[in-house]
């Protein structure tokens, strides 16, 4: 019997709030809450969708895993160690057991680097070879496993398609070996059909090495088939959270019915009819008293505008909503 926990990553009442400073002196007058009290978990060889509207706190979940911003609260347990309360002497050689994929790749790839410096960036900082000969094996291997040729070793970023440079960033994360890749908008940037061949590779890469994914978009239909289950985000708090077949089936919570709602559909007709969210997000700066949903959300009582919901068991998952006590 394996010794391995299931849970890979455990995160538990994370909060990162960014301080507003003004005047001279930059005093702090108030706090951008980001995330406030996030907790969700991701087992072995699964995939976590991680959704919500632009500004929702969803990628500073992930950056605050990796600790790129540093977390006020919380824990984030990785393979049962809390990642917060590691100096970055102690963190630095668990940094290559989870890997970022970003959106941009033209952004995140520095355009004066080849594909081999690039792709070996992690090796070379980790020593994971002997010699030069091995170097340029793992880099070859690692292209194969992504769909490029390893004769594109030696070409710069700018000489590859939007698609062949997102394989690049998905290469440079593989080329240490992680357990665990979070892929921040990984394919939002793509044209549909490219975002389909990027999401069947991490798909085939999941089934090959047994990875697990925290992917973070603002896309539903985007995580639909790749998704284990599904933790929908708005204003620094999950509202829902549940495997991804009952999510999509039987959505529980008013913001992923309306998020739902939003989602393209080839036959309109057959979908049950929901109400599509309107106007903007609140700034979290200023989050709303009460349920933080409540000012836009279209069945929303005077209860809401008051009293915080607490996560309500719903079938196997839990949503956010007084509503459904």
């Amino acid at each position: 019997m394996s010794s391995e926990l299931p849970l890979l990553l455990e995160v538990k009442g994370l909060k990162t709030w960014f301080p507003i400073k003004k005047g001279l002196l930059k005093k702090t007058v108030g706090h951008v809450r980001a995330v406030d009290d996030v907790s969700f978990t991701v087992e072995r060889g699964k995939t976590l969708a991680l959704v919500g509207e632009s500004g929702c706190g969803k990628t500073t979940v992930g950056r605050s895993i990796l600790r790129l911003v540093q977390p006020m609260g919380g824990q984030v347990l990785f393979q049962g160690q809390d990642l917060l309360t590691l100096g970055e002497e102690a963190l630095r050689p668990l940094r290559r057991q989870f890997q970022m994929v970003f959106q941009d790749p033209m952004t995140s790839l520095n355009p004066r680097m080849r594909v081999a410096d690039l792709v070996a960036e992690g090796m070379d900082s980790f020593g994971l070879y002997q010699n030069k000969s091995e170097r340029e094996d793992r880099i070859a291997s690692v292209l194969r496993r992504v769909q490029l040729s390893p004769d594109q070793m030696r070409r710069f970023p700018h000489e590859f398609s939007g698609g062949q440079r997102q394989r690049l960033g998905i290469a440079r994360a593989l080329a240490v070996e992680p357990k665990l890749l979070i892929c921040d908008e990984a394919v939002s940037a793509l044209d549909v059909s490219i975002q389909a061949q990027i999401l069947n590779l991490l798909a085939d890469l999941q089934t090959e090495l047994g990875l697990s994914y925290l992917f973070i978009t603002h896309d539903l239909s985007v995580v639909r088939h790749l998704a284990d289950d599904v933790a929908v985000m708005y204003l620094g708090q999950i509202m829902e959270y549940a495997p991804a077949s009952q999510l999509f089936a039987e959505p529980a919570h008013p913001y992923t019915q309306g998020l739902l709602a939003s989602v393209p559909s080839p036959d309109p007709d057959a979908l049950p009819v929901r109400a599509q969210v309107l106007g903007d997000i609140p700034s979290p700066a200023h989050p709303p008293s009460g349920c933080r949903f409540h000012t836009r959300c279209p069945r929303a009582e005077a209860q809401c505008t008051t009293s915080e919901p607490s996560p309500v068991v719903v079938q196997q998952g839990h949503a956010r909503c007084l509503l459904l006590k």
